[in-house]
């Protein structure tokens, strides 16, 4: 490639754009050398327009050198109109002629415009490149440019996922508000599920009772309705108040703020069981298999605190401890009540 040594590192598009900027080049260096040839035959004629030389003085100087001796009056007249005439021609021919190469001017800046426009589609480099090679035929180029370009269009097979669509990100972002408003109105139809729950009030002995709650409670609402249930029949739950009572699930004790949908969602688990049911079954197999952790479900207790700070060295209390959702029981520890 002429201008371009070993060394050269640019893109196949630099080459293909320095190969056309020479080929302009030397098309205007044979233009330039044209003018000069035309110029230094003509030199000496008549009529020419010569640098920095007004009209006035170009006829004047035309007449002069096609009167030279004695011509009579007609004469004189004759050749000054013809002198003229002759001038006024060749200026009109010039005039056009500058306009055709005005017009061709624009029209290969137009062309010119489309190729680079065309040229952001991925795929039109080969064909650039391809009319690049046979550049010798200019017209055969032309037509296959102007037929490569009738074609140009989006290419189905690339994948643009991956570009910024502000269209596709609304729809997407309108999709994710609705499965969000979506989830948020199924968890609370989950928090306002019924739940019935087995508990066990527990002052040394138990004392097994069942009441409805909804999932969505949290325990301290949950302790509060147990104190209304159990007040008529025990004394000092009737004068205790409902922060004063502990509610001990499979031997861990569950602080208020804690509501049973955590625990269910979470899957929680306590050191002797799940902390996500709150019904009593026991896991009754008929064949015993050491290798399958038991599914056991123990009756919450609920103690009172004053109870509790007297007898934690005792089992069970001595088994208690608070609830911690970041840890993880990996397996159960059973002891019998």
């Amino acid at each position: 490639m002429s201008g371009m040594g070993d060394g050269y590192v640019g893109t196949a598009q630099d080459a293909v754009r320095i190969r056309r900027l020479e080929k302009q080049r030397e098309a205007e260096r044979r233009k330039i050398q044209e003018l000069k040839t035309k110029s230094a035959s003509d030199k000496g004629q008549p009529g020419l327009l010569q640098f920095g030389s007004g009209t006035s003085e170009i006829l004047e100087t035309a007449f002069k050198k096609e009167t030279i001796g004695l011509v009579t009056r007609e004469q004189y007249v004759e050749k000054r109109v013809n002198i003229r005439n002759k001038f006024e021609e060749e200026e009109k021919e010039k005039l056009q002629k500058l306009q055709q190469e005005e017009e061709e001017l624009q029209l290969q800046k137009r062309k010119k415009r489309k190729i680079r426009g065309s040229s952001r589609l991925s795929f039109t480099d080969d064909i650039e490149n391809g009319s690049e090679e046979d550049d010798g035929d200019d017209a055969e180029t032309q037509e296959t440019k102007g037929l490569g370009r009738g074609k140009f269009g989006k290419d189905p097979t690339v994948e643009t996922s991956f570009l910024p669509d502000s269209e596709r990100e609304a729809e997407e972002e309108a999709e994710r508000e609705r499965l969000r408003k979506q989830w948020l109105r199924e968890q609370e139809q989950i928090r306002n599920e019924p739940l019935e729950i087995t508990y066990s009030y527990w002052d040394g002995t138990g004392h097994r009772r069942v009441i409805q709650a909804r999932k969505g409670d949290k325990i301290g609402d949950f302790l509060r309705a147990v104190q209304q249930q159990l007040a008529p029949e025990f004394r000092e739950i009737r004068t205790t108040s409902v922060e004063n009572l502990l509610y001990v699930k499979e031997d861990l004790i569950i602080p208020h703020q804690h509501s049973f949908y955590e625990l269910i969602v979470n899957k929680a688990r306590g050191k002797s069981g799940p902390l996500f049911h709150f019904d009593v079954h026991e896991d009754v197999r008929t064949i015993a298999d050491a290798t399958i952790e038991k599914d056991e479900s123990h009756a919450g207790k609920v103690v009172e605190r004053h109870w509790y700070e007297k007898n934690k060295h005792i089992f069970p209390a001595s088994r208690w401890e608070i609830y911690d959702p970041t840890k993880k029981w990996e397996r159960y520890t059973i002891h019998g009540d």
